[in-house]
């Protein structure tokens, strides 16, 4: 009988539509998506940074004060309520470690557009704003607008966590000046998910899955597995987004390339490796081989449903995805197991990070140096680490702790559990292949241009993928 999950998923996953897939790493929209944080975490109250950082629109605002009354007294303003739970958990910490610099913070939870409108407002005002704010990915470039001008630099409070912080992640949320202004949650690593336990009924190990290193590979075995069990219709080994840009992520990570040309460069989504992968993606869709994600991509209730009716057996989606199967498809704990993703040629970098919250300090905080210390305590320590993940189930970014086997190999963890495979083996593996692609100015516009028309013209209407790359361009050029 066909699953049915809980009705409150929809309105939840909804919040990340545009950019839990085609914002989950530069938002396309502001209002009607983020990258997964928000998602899970506005509604369910748990994880998902880049859908795990979607909109929290719909949730009314919420202020908490926490911490030492006698201290500094700061304000902190984000969109997801679990991320102000965590932090002020994170409060009490430091100051039991640090007596003599005691804070009181007051919490605000607004939603998602209000907070980064009120965030902007304020730095371009010069007062009003928060001491320390979170920022979603796609809000970065305007957020960092302002540079050292409205935010703090975190390059000193960060020198204690630096050496074992994953210097790609870290990347994505510095200034056009070189500057470390945000400070991340996650790595939001993007892995392959499959489903072993249909692929075992159709006669498919797990060393069959290991053995797959390149596309060519990943083919070859959804062409075995279909075979087997008879290519029936709506069963397929995967599915493709038409409202999500995360597969073109991994292409270029693959490749080496941006199409977004940087802080400083010249858009230009005319890349090879976009032209690969479109062009393999339009050759699964025309043999049955895979099928476009039902309402655009995997991180929407009719994405979960999907998975849930075992639709589709395998895909690639960040680390952050782990929550989703927790939340919303607990029944298929003990089936999925996570390795990293194919590559085109052997040797090639195999994952990318995707999505997330890059936390700053304003130049208008009471007491820059010691908001800065603070936050980079909560976010890149061995405590604020561990807490993340337990709580939140991101993938960190203190890499000192993917060997830890108390922390990576911990069966009280529920997502060390949850999977046949202890996710932080995968992210050792990977751990010199993440890539970065940049969020800057251009961005949104790539993404609207992409998950409104490019991607439906290819996958779904069958237009030739350079022709609708050569549009693509065109319409991007306007904004440059």
């Amino acid at each position: 009988m066909k699953k049915k999950l809980l009705s409150t998923v929809l309105s939840v996953a909804m919040l990340a539509t545009a950019l839990a897939g085609c914002g989950s790493s530069d938002a396309a929209t502001t209002d009607s998506a983020a990258s997964g944080d928000a998602a899970a975490d506005t509604a369910a109250e748990a994880p998902a940074d880049t859908a795990a950082d979607a909109p929290a629109d719909a949730q009314a605002d919420a202020v908490t004060t926490v911490g030492d009354a006698n201290g500094t007294h700061m304000e902190c303003w984000s969109f997801v309520e679990a991320h102000n739970t965590f932090y002020a958990q994170m409060v009490e910490k430091w100051n039991a470690a640090n007596p003599d610099r005691t804070i009181e913070i007051t919490f605000t939870t607004y939603p998602y557009s209000d907070m980064h409108t009120k965030l902007l407002t304020s730095l371009t005002a010069g007062t009003g704003a928060p001491d320390i704010c979170d920022v979603e990915m796609g809000q970065v470039p305007n957020v960092y607008e302002g540079l050292d001008t409205w935010l703090y630099p975190l390059t000193d409070a960060m020198a204690p966590y630096a050496g074992d912080m994953l210097t790609s992640r870290l990347d994505a949320y510095k200034g056009a000046d070189g500057k470390q202004y945000g400070a991340p949650f996650h790595v939001g690593a993007t892995v392959m998910y499959w489903n072993m336990a249909v692929l075992e009924e159709a006669g498919i190990t797990q060393a069959d899955v290991d053995a797959v290193v390149t596309w060519d590979d990943y083919n070859a075995l959804g062409e075995k597995y279909l075979d087997a069990i008879g290519r029936p219709e709506g069963k397929y080994f995967t599915s493709v987004d038409t409202a999500g840009v995360d597969w073109m992520w991994i292409a270029m990570a693959e490749y080496g390339e941006d199409w977004t040309g940087g802080h400083n460069g010249t858009a230009n989504v005319e890349l090879d490796s976009v032209k690969k992968m479109l062009t393999m993606q339009q050759g699964w869709i025309n043999s049955g081989f895979a099928q476009t994600s039902p309402d655009g991509h995997v991180d929407l209730e009719a994405g979960f449903q999907n998975i849930l009716d075992h639709n589709i057996v395998s895909f690639p989606k960040a680390m952050w995805f782990m929550s989703r199967f927790t939340n919303y498809m607990p029944e298929e704990k003990g089936n999925w197991y996570i390795t990293k993703c194919p590559v085109f040629e052997e040797g090639q970098t195999c994952s990318v990070g995707i999505g997330g919250t890059g936390t700053v300090v304003t130049q208008q905080s009471v007491d820059k140096e010691l908001a800065a210390d603070f936050l980079c305590y909560a976010k890149m320590s061995a405590e604020g680490e561990t807490t993340i993940w337990n709580d939140l189930g991101f993938d960190v970014c203190n890499t000192a702790l993917w060997s830890d086997d108390a922390f990576a190999h911990d069966d009280s963890n529920q997502y060390n559990t949850f999977f046949r495979n202890y996710p932080y083996d995968v992210l050792n593996e990977i751990k010199d292949d993440i890539g970065t692609i940049l969020t800057v100015k251009i961005s949104p516009t790539i993404n609207e241009q992409f998950c409104n028309v490019t991607l439906n013209d290819i996958l779904e209407n069958g237009v030739d993928v350079e022709t609708a790359l050569q549009t693509a361009q065109g319409v991007i050029a306007l904004e440059q």
